[in-house]
């Protein structure tokens, strides 16, 4: 019992330190709304085209908003010595850093939901199969967060985890199928599309938005289970080498 009340009291700290603050919920508003915007302008195809980018711009919302809150929120306690207390609490260390990306996950998940909202007010989302799309949503806030996890114990300054959180993403916007289909990539190119997380989850959305996947269901959420567990033990061991050993 007392290890929950630890998780929620370290979860409900950060969200009123950081998640729940007003220039954090406005640009989790604002960066969902321009990049719907920029792509309805871009593609000039009318209402239509909005079911068909939605799958792209909640991957990003949730990419961007899990990596850029964890990445610089992980780095910044750990500079100024208050993770380090964290680390003396009686609880066990994977339990505490749950309770540290439990957040960001939550903040990605409400990301993604902006762009749904807007949309369904301009396009009829009745044909939306939600069974795949919420799933997909978690996971792909999940693996993001982890892989904020992952930088930010992988650097020491906050400059240099938004660095380092940018040779992942910028990749992933281009190469993981969200506005470009795959099979348009050069061919030297798709086996690193394969290798991205984001890949799978925007081809979920894509199934639960009826338009055209490439990658069995199946194997989707398999492989992006395993890139959760693959990225949270890389950073626990980080963790463990680095700031406790």
């Amino acid at each position: 019992m007392n290890r929950w009340i630890a998780f929620w009291s370290i979860l409900a700290k950060d969200m009123r330190a950081y998640y729940l603050k007003p220039p954090n919920i406005s640009w989790g508003l604002v960066f969902p709304i321009a990049w719907t915007g920029m792509f309805f302008i871009r593609t000039g195809e009318g209402l239509g085209s909005i079911q068909g980018l939605l799958p792209g711009v909640i991957s990003v919302s949730v990419l961007f908003g899990t990596t850029s809150m964890l990445a610089v929120t992980i780095t910044f306690e750990k500079k100024n010595r208050s993770f380090d207390r964290l680390l003396l609490s009686p609880i066990s260390l994977e339990l505490l850093m749950f309770a540290k990306t439990s957040g960001a996950i939550l903040f990605g998940i409400a990301n993604a939901f902006v762009p749904i909202l807007i949309a369904s007010f301009l396009v009829d989302l009745s044909a939306a199969t939600w069974s795949l799309i919420i799933p997909s949503i978690v996971l792909i806030a999940v693996s993001s967060t982890f892989l904020g996890l992952f930088i930010a114990v992988s650097v020491s300054e906050v400059f240099e985890a938004q660095t380092f959180s940018n040779f992942f993403r910028f990749p992933m916007l281009f190469l993981s199928g969200l506005f470009f289909p795959i099979d348009r990539l050069p061919a030297f190119l798709r086996p690193i599309s394969y290798a991205l997380p984001l890949t799978y989850g925007a081809d979920i959305l894509k199934a639960g938005f009826s338009e055209a996947s490439v990658i069995p269901r199946y194997i989707s959420f398999i492989v992006l289970a395993v890139f959760c567990m693959v990225l949270y033990m890389l950073s626990l061991r980080n963790i463990r080498r680095k700031w406790i050993a």
